[in-house]
């Protein structure tokens, strides 16, 4: 009697606890098979069958400290974080351009991403955010007016009051103060960080404890140098080295600086950005990418990078993987760069970050 009472026990504690207690590779069938931070996905054609993957990033403030300078932590980078599969048409024309995200800025935002690339554009007398190349904006090749995109950060800001969020914009804006009267009308203003206190010759950034505290929590780069003196939009390249995006910077084995940026082993510059995605978007790629090669590139590019690990890993369809992805790949940065381990959750934080394996 005690044994047939006891397994309906067990099927109802699984029922209700199951998903919570979900590893990383379980096989499911829906998201609720899964555990916290876990989504179902098939990452087809290598793999058989749906399993429980990362769908968030763990947040090295909460997990170690926020007392170290911001050059200290590495941040999960959505490349193209606008270009959003079914995004519908904001001209009435239908879209011609690559996605490369599935979800929104606030769940990107809300999963752990912290630092936006977004293209920016004149367009129909506004900046807009589109997908375009020969620095035009077209119906065709548009995604939406960048102050909603703006709007969405600055709620997140506002929900989020010990995070910080980084803009890279690829710029093509040249109307005078056109991104500034965006920022402004967005409400964004309130936590721009100066460019007066980014850190010349190499040297740390502030505190990251600090820049909560001052609520200076938005960083903003600009691919345009002038903008820093007529708008104080940083300029990217003043700050950050950065190697080859695209298939130039997918080569096993290499990682060079892009053409703008200065060579990736010079410290003068004290944030390091690793793109890692190809030419043209695929969806089904991502997801082998990012389960077998991103991690030997962020590893590649540490020594091409004077011994450097990334502040910034740029990917495609950041959640595709086969386990942990993009997320484990910027936990090993993390880990790596706070206290020396393979893992962020192998630190632990107090007065000062150490390796507690």
């Amino acid at each position: 009697m005690r044994g047939a009472f006891a397994a309906p026990v067990v099927l109802l504690v699984a029922g209700l606890f199951g998903a919570a207690t979900a590893n990383v590779g379980d096989s499911c069938s829906t998201a609720a098979d899964c555990g916290a931070g876990q989504w179902c996905f098939d990452c087809e054609p290598e793999f058989a069958g749906s399993s429980c993957v990362r769908s968030a990033a763990a947040n090295p403030f909460q997990l170690a400290n926020n007392s170290l300078p911001f050059n200290k932590y590495a941040y999960l980078t959505t490349h193209n974080s606008f270009a959003i599969v079914g995004e519908p048409s904001h001209t009435g024309v239908p879209r011609i351009t690559f996605d490369n995200q599935e979800d929104t800025v606030t769940d990107q935002l809300k999963n752990g991403v912290r630092a936006l690339m977004l293209d920016t554009y004149d367009f129909k007398g506004d900046v807009w955010l589109c997908h375009s190349n020969g620095g035009k904006c077209n119906d065709f090749t548009a995604f939406e007016p960048a102050l909603d995109t703006f709007k969405e950060i600055e709620a997140f800001l506002g929900a989020n009051p010990s995070e910080i969020v980084t803009l890279i914009l690829e710029d093509y804006v040249h109307a005078p103060n056109g991104l500034t009267n965006v920022f402004k009308a967005s409400g964004l203003m309130k936590y721009w960080f100066p460019v007066s206190k980014m850190p010349q010759n190499g040297k740390d950034w502030p505190l990251v404890s600090e820049m909560v505290a001052g609520n200076e929590r938005l960083l903003v780069f600009t691919s345009i140098r002038s903008k820093q003196a007529t708008e104080g939009i940083a300029y990217q390249w003043n700050f950050m080295v950065e190697n080859n995006y695209g298939d130039d910077g997918m080569d096993a084995g290499k990682c060079s600086n892009r053409a703008e940026s200065a060579p990736l082993n010079d410290k003068t510059k004290s944030l390091v950005l690793v793109n890692y995605f190809p030419s043209v978007p695929v969806k089904i790629t991502a997801c082998l990418q990012h389960s077998k090669s991103l991690t030997d590139m962020v590893n590649t590019c540490y020594g091409t990078s004077g011994n450097r690990w990334a502040n910034f890993l740029a990917v495609d369809y950041y959640k595709r993987s086969d386990g942990g992805g993009a997320f484990q790949a910027t936990d090993l940065l993390n880990g790596r760069l706070l206290c020396g381990c393979q893992d962020i959750k192998a630190c632990s934080g107090g007065s000062g970050v150490v390796c507690s394996s």
